[in-house]
């Protein structure tokens, strides 16, 4: 009987202090000004948060201005509230062709140059297998061409094959490549449709002398290129690239921090982030609008952080609350690729990212979490949505490779359990694909009332993590599991 009543007296409490912060975040939330915050995020006047837009700069003051308004505080070794970054656009070639053997590669058909600059003559091609650190070693490429495929065995994703060709290209200039070459040979992502995406202005991390190396894509989805090389066929190629222009462009990440009130706990941080940018101006629609605003992608989860800052500020959990706004994210994920190998705070100290992206929304009852049941924080963040009357649900379609495809990832592959927090969807259907990426996500397409109840959930389930006796850790089994403890120390 005892026993009992203690267990009844201790769920008395939760409920009863669940519902006191509900109410607390119910009080001090001003919809109207977060309203008035995610209408200027998506005017027209910003020109769609691309970038390389010199109209970045009004986004990414107004985020910071609103920080410091909060009480937040600038992170040690920012600049003020930015986190700097060396950006470089580089342009399509005006003329891009390589010969091999008896197979010609031109610039949008079946050649991508990606990165670099202008480079013209014959030179000698050198199979490095994935183009790992080890395949690289011990080799000498002094003024010739190495020929690696894209990714690596394990690594595939967008995000990865990107991030991958940046420290092959390194290498390769390291070992006196004079470019390199990396064969697409994955046959479920149709070339037609990476070609159309990058043969375009393409934005990276610039890395100095690599980054002036060509960085180029064939496609050889049957694997020919490697065969011809082995069997002596293909020994050199026969490079005309010419026009490259590549311009630096300096962006910013906006990062602060709200001290915790625990003597031992606030040395740690619970990360709150969403990515600030969008695509800018693109393809005109039916109405003649060609201002891509990104309402739902991703102004809602930039004010869901703007206002967390707020709240926590005036009421800070036990641990400390770092906020995080990436810039970049539609460029490949990297402004908070730079963060995780740049951290102005240790990654072992930061045990959490709440991250928010999402594509939009077609149920209002529930919210997507992208990497619920991976990770032993999960009781608290679905408790969180739950107070405000709405269902946690995990990923509905995990062939997308959603977790994998946001600015979580980045963290999660250093070891911090991070899932991504999304407004809430069931498939990608119609309704999603009507805003995905379209001029017609507008915040006069949302419903308020819903995205309101969103951003008070992500407040309550922050809170709970910041406040949570233990350190939410990946579960037994996961992917990052092992990264996780090699980062955190465990055993």
């Amino acid at each position: 009987m005892k026993n009992s009543l203690l267990g009844l007296c201790l769920l008395l409490s939760v409920t009863f202090v669940a519902e006191a912060q509900k109410k607390k975040i119910e009080k001090k939330f001003d919809k109207t000004a977060a309203i008035a915050n995610l209408n200027y995020l998506t005017s027209d006047e910003l020109k769609g948060r691309d970038p390389s837009y010199p109209e970045m700069a009004m986004a990414y003051n107004y985020i910071a201005i609103h920080l410091e308004d909060a009480g937040a505080k600038p992170l040690p070794g920012a600049d003020g509230f930015f986190q700097n970054i060396p950006f470089r656009l580089s342009s399509p070639p005006s003329k891009g062709q390589i010969t091999i053997d008896d197979s010609i590669y031109s610039q949008g058909d079946n050649l991508l140059v990606l990165d670099g600059e202008s480079l013209s003559g014959t030179y000698e091609l050198v199979d490095v297998g994935f183009g790992t650190p080890e395949d690289f070693e011990g080799k000498d490429l002094t003024g010739k061409i190495a020929v690696s495929s894209v990714g690596a065995p394990d690594k595939m994703s967008p995000a990865e094959l990107f991030s991958l060709g940046s420290e092959k290209t390194a290498n390769a200039k390291k070992q006196g490549a004079v470019a390199l070459i990396e064969r697409f040979n994955i046959p479920s992502i149709p070339w037609q449709l990476i070609s159309n995406y990058l043969n375009r202005d393409q934005m990276g991390i610039d890395k100095g002398e690599s980054s002036k190396l060509p960085y180029i894509w064939v496609k050889d989805i049957s694997n020919t290129l490697p065969k011809k090389i082995a069997k002596g066929k293909a020994k050199s190629a026969i490079l005309q690239i010419e026009g490259k222009i590549n311009k630096p462009i300096e962006g910013k990440n906006v990062l602060a921090w709200i001290e915790g009130t625990d003597k031992t706990l606030k040395n740690e941080f619970v990360m709150l982030s969403a990515h600030y940018d969008h695509i800018g101006i693109g393809k005109p629609d039916a109405e003649g609008d060609s201002i891509y605003n990104g309402a739902r992608d991703n102004a809602v989860g930039t004010v869901a952080v703007m206002n967390a800052a707020k709240f926590f500020a005036e009421n800070p959990p036990k641990r400390s609350i770092l906020l995080a706004l990436w810039t970049a994210e539609e460029k490949g994920l990297l402004g908070s690729r730079y963060f995780a190998e740049n951290p102005l705070i240790p990654l072992n100290q930061i045990i959490y990212n709440l991250n928010i992206d999402g594509a939009g929304y077609n149920d209002t009852s529930i919210i997507t979490v992208i990497g619920l049941g991976r990770t032993t924080g999960d009781g608290l963040v679905i408790e969180a949505v739950e107070e405000f009357g709405l269902k946690a649900v995990a990923d509905p379609a995990p062939e997308q490779g959603l977790y994998d495809r946001s600015d979580n990832v980045n963290f999660a592959k250093e070891g911090i359990p991070a899932p991504t927090f999304s407004l809430g969807f069931t498939a990608f259907d119609d309704e999603i694909n009507k805003y995905y990426h379209k001029a017609a996500d507008e915040v006069d397409s949302l419903d308020l009332d819903y995205v309101t109840l969103y951003w008070k959930s992500y407040i309550l389930a922050a809170q709970n993590i910041a406040n949570a006796a233990e350190q939410p850790k990946w579960v037994a089994g996961d992917k990052y599991e092992e990264a996780g403890k090699a980062l955190y120390g465990d055993k």
